[in-house]
């Protein structure tokens, strides 16, 4: 079966209008993709400064509005996408929340809405692509997990277990498509300057700092950056791995 070209690949980046998400497209953008940036129309604030943000990729990079944690949503979704730009090539999965709250006091309602956003979100967008990539033989899929689902975090268990999951479930479609031409793998974050991040409270943003080997909180170029090279042509030899991308945050521990 012939392939497209690189630069005629379409790449869908869930939570798109984010911090990370906006800069995951970018990096896409400029590696040759034709992007289509996901994320709730509600945030009509957001998404018209995201379409000033990347008004100079000339309509690489567009936006589609969708609920990931419905999945009757991310097939409709996923049609239109097919019957307007083409085939997805590359999926990644950046769609997140937060509910935090210590267990004690978490409620039903923090747990699943977090779970149904991201847990059940890359099922729904995973399910709705992986059979026409592995029918056409191509597949990039990178999820985004957490530092937090590797070492947990106070007040997340919702967040962190969320975040756990992501890497095994894409331990096992790795595992299901490696034969495929799929390659689906996991960009765990540590501490990054986003508007997430920059909610905590300073003195506790100083700490996570202190504890960062290279001195600083990430960037969203640092991530993108590695998604990037995780979506390429030629990683097809990279299937499974989960990336740490946190500035040597492990080595505290």
């Amino acid at each position: 079966m012939s392939q497209p070209s690189s630069s005629s690949r379409i790449a869908l980046v869930t939570g798109g209008i984010g911090g990370l998400g906006t800069e995951i497209c970018r990096q896409l953008a400029g590696a040759g993709r034709r992007v289509v940036a996901v994320d709730l129309a509600a945030r009509s604030e957001r998404v018209d400064a995201f379409h000033a943000e990347i008004a100079a990729f000339n309509g690489d990079i567009t936006f589609e509005p969708a609920d990931v944690s419905d999945f009757d949503d991310c097939a409709r979704l996923i049609a239109r996408i097919e019957e307007s730009h083409g085939s997805v090539d590359v999926l990644v999965n950046a769609a997140g929340i937060t509910r935090d709250a210590s267990l004690r006091k978490m409620t039903p309602q923090q747990w699943h809405e977090l779970m149904r956003v991201n847990l059940d979100g890359v099922f729904n967008m995973c399910r709705n692509v992986v059979e026409g990539m592995a029918a056409r033989g191509f597949g990039r899929i990178v999820n985004i997990s957490s530092v937090n689902g590797q070492t947990g975090q106070f007040g997340q268990t919702n967040y962190s277990a969320a975040k756990a999951g992501v890497h095994g479930f894409s331990m096992a479609l790795a595992r299901e498509t490696a034969r495929k031409g799929v390659t689906v793998n996991t960009v765990s974050p540590g501490y990054c300057d986003t508007p997430m991040v920059a909610a905590v409270p300073e003195d506790i943003r100083a700490r996570i700092i202190a504890d960062i080997p290279v001195g600083r909180l990430g960037s969203p170029a640092d991530i993108a950056r590695a998604v990037a090279f995780l979506s390429a042509d030629d990683a097809g030899y990279i299937t499974g791995v989960n990336l740490p991308v946190n500035g040597g945050y492990f080595m505290s521990f």
